[in-house]
């Protein structure tokens, strides 16, 4: 399909309701087009189950539609806190279900990585890099091509002892470190993608993504999620 009929395509489910969840941003947007859309963020950690509601009403509210002019739900799928994206996909299946329109689930790195493409030069090499826990990251390497991204070296966890061997010269993105230069590691506190970057990658690359049987739709949490039982 070219991308005459895919952005076609994507025009009939318009507007979205986007939704990001994935680390400390609460967001939420409501997108008819590049030139007409609608946000709001709340930054404050572990904040997403109480403030999401209220985040995606504003947007509505200042978008002038109800939930039932919506005609599909992207929502940002992770890689990430693995609370945050339970919180997000939660809310998208129950929006979705009662309105009985498709899930497009984004990606959360190439959404961040799609935002940041809009900010650096052409061919600029960028890496995006969050914790997974105390030892290890979830690590992307990218470049800006034709103001977007291609991917230089695929999603994966490795050890934090890795990314000073990995990132050489290049800027990286993310929440692994606490100070803006890391082992002269040019660090960037961006971790997760504003919502509108979430509802815009959505309506350019979702069209292959759009999935109606909801049900058993998972966040993408690439390593398996372990529920600690408390000591007695």
């Amino acid at each position: 399909m070219n991308e005459f009929l895919v952005l076609n395509s994507m025009n009939n489910l318009l507007p979205l309701l986007a939704i990001e969840t994935s680390d400390s941003i609460c967001g939420a947007c409501v997108y008819f087009d590049e030139e007409k859309y609608f946000y709001s963020k709340v930054i404050l950690r572990n904040s997403n189950y109480e403030k999401l509601f209220e985040v995606i009403q504003f947007v509505l509210d200042q978008a002038s539609i109800s939930q039932n002019d919506l005609k599909v739900i992207a929502v940002s799928n992770g890689p990430g806190s693995f609370t945050g994206l339970r919180i997000g996909m939660s809310a998208a299946k129950g929006i979705a279900q009662s309105l009985s329109v498709p899930i497009i689930p984004v990606p959360t790195f190439e959404a961040l990585a799609f935002q940041i493409s809009k900010y650096l030069p052409e061919d600029s090499y960028f890496a995006i890099s969050n914790r997974v826990g105390r030892d290890e990251l979830y690590f992307a390497k990218f470049q800006i091509k034709g103001n977007s991204y291609i991917f230089k070296e695929e999603l994966k966890i490795i050890p934090i002892s890795e990314i000073f061997s990995s990132s050489k010269s290049i800027a990286v993105f993310g929440n692994f470190g606490e100070s803006n230069t890391v082992d002269k590691i040019i660090l960037r506190h961006i971790s997760a993608p504003d919502p509108e970057f979430v509802a815009e990658w959505a309506f350019k690359f979702g069209a292959d993504k759009i999935i109606y049987d909801i049900d058993n739709i998972e966040p993408n949490y690439i390593k398996d999620f372990i529920v600690k039982e408390k000591k007695k």
